[in-house]
């Protein structure tokens, strides 16, 4: 599969997506500037974390607007896949490929650490093929990873399967006390109603070799190219 990452100013993940797409997963790799109007022929385009413009405004707020958004927003439109992580996500709802916002983290203190999160469906490209009961360690930092929807959206994101993962403990259990930021329901990420749009806060790209101890981000690259070349 061949792989877009878009680069914002600001991106300071791009070269660990890059990394574990590229050397780790054995896939084709394309780097896209922000003010590129060109996919290459990108037939999965991944947002990757760090702080586009700055962080100014809001979180992904400005990166939207960057011109190749007009791009990835028609290849979404047209069922193309795309995935954001951490900022990614941000500027996917700001965007409005992803239902929500990301707001303030609930104790309002940027947050460095592992986590622990669950698989919500079986039903999605990137968790598909995860055991929904397996508790993935993944890393996490951001300063707005506090996921919010109103009541209707949020009522929609599950009555339509479409919450990709939720903050667990170490044991799998979902609870207040597991939630490290605030989000609404434990939601550590959400799909759109089409199903190929896909976002969310944790950093699976950080815990994907054995050099780093942790491999249970693997366990979401696996899902997406085992069943995509399907």
């Amino acid at each position: 599969m061949k792989f877009g990452v878009v680069i914002f100013p600001g991106s300071n993940c791009d070269e660990d997506i890059i990394h574990v797409l590229q050397n780790v997963m054995g896939q084709q790799v394309v780097r896209l500037w922000h003010k590129d109007h060109d996919l290459q022929g990108a037939e999965f385009i991944v947002l990757p974390g760090g702080f586009s413009f700055g962080d100014y405004l809001r979180s992904g707020a400005i990166a939207r607007f960057s011109p190749i958004m007009q791009e990835v927003i028609q290849f979404a439109a047209k069922g193309g896949k795309v995935m954001g992580i951490c900022n990614g996500f941000q500027i996917l709802t700001e965007a409005g490929l992803l239902p929500g916002a990301l707001l303030h983290n609930r104790n309002r203190k940027f947050i460095c650490r592992n986590i622990y999160l669950k698989a919500q469906t079986p039903n999605s490209l990137v968790t598909r093929g995860i055991d929904p009961q397996r508790a993935l360690k993944i890393p996490l930092a951001h300063g707005e990873g506090n996921y919010f929807a109103d009541a209707d959206v949020l009522k929609e994101l599950n009555d339509n399967d479409q919450v990709l993962f939720r903050y667990c403990d170490e044991a799998g259990n979902i609870t207040d006390d597991s939630n490290p930021n605030g989000s609404l329901e434990n939601i550590a990420g959400v799909t759109n109603s089409g199903r190929n749009v896909f976002g969310f806060m944790p950093h699976p790209e950080r815990a994907a070799e054995a050099l780093v101890g942790n491999q249970d981000g693997l366990a979401i690259f696996e899902s997406i190219l085992s069943l995509a070349n399907a």
